[in-house]
């Protein structure tokens, strides 16, 4: 029997729980006070898995999407009591490991999936573990930036057509990187980031032509790795960095630390 191999990445799925219901019960609540408690939510979050080594994605706010290679099951379980305590709602949440980003979050939404609807009213702080080993890293994160979107964009153009604009670019980004495992996010301003496996260079190159060619929008690209998402992520803006400076498209960690 051949092994199969072990999983490189976590991802976790945290998902409100009968909250498209609670939203209208008694009656429609303020558009803003659901915001504000999306936000809040979001930003607990992301302070939790952050101090974790891990990275959080807004997602669609009442589901979040984490890196978590570094989170155990009991800690989300604790993710989950503060939730409860400081929210008016309840948080289950899924937790699946893959060899491609896409596998793992595939992963956590089928074992969350298998607990309930999402507006099961009986579907209450359910932990969902997916069995498949535990993640051995390395992370590969990409961080993309449009080339000057102050300038073409911002500075010069409607702030709604600026913003469907930029909204459009990282929804191809993320349709070109999803065949590759990749998980992309729009994370605000002109951003995107991609959890990715290692792909090769030239991949990049022909992403950021398909992205370009469709909505043309151009974009740069950092790339790093490391044993966490946080010290990826934190490679991939350094390289980022070092790609504005040099006009390159594609910039690897490696590639920036070469230049200092």
């Amino acid at each position: 029997m051949t092994e199969r191999p072990d999983p490189v990445v976590q991802f976790s799925l945290v998902q409100l729980d009968d909250y498209g219901p609670w939203t209208v019960t008694p009656e429609p609540r303020p558009e803003p006070a659901l915001q504000a408690l999306q936000s809040r939510l979001y930003a607990d979050l992301a302070d939790f898995v952050g101090s974790r080594e891990g990275y959080v994605f807004p997602g669609r706010y009442d589901n979040l999407l984490a890196v978590t290679n570094h989170v155990t099951p009991d800690e989300h379980r604790r993710f989950q009591e503060r939730v409860r305590n400081r929210y008016p709602v309840t948080a289950s949440v899924g937790i699946g490991t893959g060899e491609t980003p896409i596998d793992a979050l595939g992963a956590a939404s089928d074992a969350l999936q298998d607990t309930g609807s999402a507006q099961d009213a009986d579907r209450t702080e359910q932990l969902a573990v997916a069995r498949g080993g535990t993640p051995t890293g390395p992370i590969t994160v990409a961080h993309f930036d449009v080339v000057d979107a102050t300038g073409r964009y911002t500075d010069d153009e409607h702030a709604f057509d600026t913003e469907r604009r930029i909204r459009r670019a990282a929804l191809a980004l993320g349709d070109e990187l999803r065949p590759h495992g990749g998980v992309t996010a729009f994370v605000g301003g002109d951003n995107a980031i991609s959890v990715c496996p290692a792909l090769p260079m030239d991949t990049y190159d022909d992403v950021l032509a398909a992205v370009r060619e469709a909505t043309g929008v151009e974009m740069r690209v950092g790339v790093g790795t490391g044993g966490t998402a946080q010290v990826a992520g934190q490679g991939a803006k350094e390289a980022l960095e070092s790609g504005r400076a040099t006009g390159e498209w594609v910039t690897t960690a490696a590639d920036a630390n070469a230049d200092d």
